[in-house]
């Protein structure tokens, strides 16, 4: 399995899983990644999200296929 570390820009408290799914390269647009959400393929601290624009916060795991994408702050 992939392991992707994902720093939050410390001007935010989160980010939509969809864009979260761009910005990491998965895919090309915020609404392909809001495709692959809806397809059921991806799961946030081993639960499966449906939610495109569901809240992704500091310390949460989101997994989809073998990619598994830990998202934390950034060190001070």
């Amino acid at each position: 399995m992939q392991s992707i570390d994902f720093d939050l820009d410390e001007r935010h408290e989160h980010v939509e899983l969809n864009q979260l799914l761009k910005l990491i390269g998965l895919c090309d647009s915020g609404g392909a990644g809001k495709a692959i959400v809806a397809s059921g393929a991806v799961y946030v601290d081993g639960q499966q999200e449906l939610r495109k624009t569901c809240k992704i916060h500091a310390g949460q795991v989101v997994d989809i296929d073998d990619v598994r994408i830990r998202v934390k702050r950034p060190p001070a």
